[in-house]
């Protein structure tokens, strides 16, 4: 087990909450096992904490990763190019804040170039960092569009997340086919509704 200090996950101007080590989180699943009434020494489940804990570094790898840092190598060559960079079908892979049940989905993002373009990727891997936190789909969209709006200052950004939410599907109401949209809208598509229809149109196909 390291002994090097723990590393706050999440600082705020209220509050800094410093992340378990390893083996803190390994009783945890531990706990949780034994809560829902199985024993986690049994052969089936002894290694089942250490699979848990890999699971959650990568789910939530997000809060490690800097979305600024994939927006900051910039291009402002555009050859005249005005119209919209539209990248659709982005996989959403994130967990909701209220039972930390995934959500699964899509997202369709789309900027107007100011002065400065990013490459494509990097704009998927933004929605990827944010995704993989806990969240409700309302603050994922949110984020995409709010790191969008500082590192390139477009002129305009819209975002349109789709998905389905497990905490909706496998509890509580078990609706297995309704999924949730959000979209947020800035600059140029928040003041043109005939861009935020083009948009709109051109993410679902």
């Amino acid at each position: 087990m390291s002994t090097s200090p723990a590393k706050p996950v999440l600082v705020t101007e209220e509050t800094a909450v410093v992340r378990p080590s390893r083996e803190q989180a390994l009783e945890a699943v531990r706990t949780l096992i034994a809560w829902a009434g199985d024993d986690p020494s049994r052969p089936g489940l002894i290694d089942t904490p250490k699979r848990v804990v890999d699971a959650y570094g990568e789910w939530f790898d997000g809060y490690d990763a800097d979305a600024g840092r994939e927006l900051s190598r910039t291009f402002e060559d555009v050859t005249g190019y005005d119209d919209m960079v539209i990248l659709r079908d982005i996989e959403i892979e994130s967990h909701c804040e209220h039972h930390m049940a995934p959500f699964l989905g899509k997202a369709y993002v789309a900027y107007l170039p100011g002065e400065k373009v990013v490459g494509i990727s990097k704009l998927a891997r933004v929605v990827e960092i944010f995704a993989r936190r806990l969240q409700n789909q309302e603050t994922l969209t949110n984020d995409i569009i709010e790191a969008i709006e500082s590192h390139l200052q477009p002129r305009g950004v819209a975002v349109l997340v789709d998905a389905a939410h497990q905490c909706m599907t496998t509890r509580g109401v078990h609706h297995r086919h309704v999924t949730t949209i959000t979209t947020r809208f800035t600059g140029a598509f928040k003041d043109d509704p005939a861009l935020a229809d083009r948009f709109l149109k051109l993410a679902r196909g």
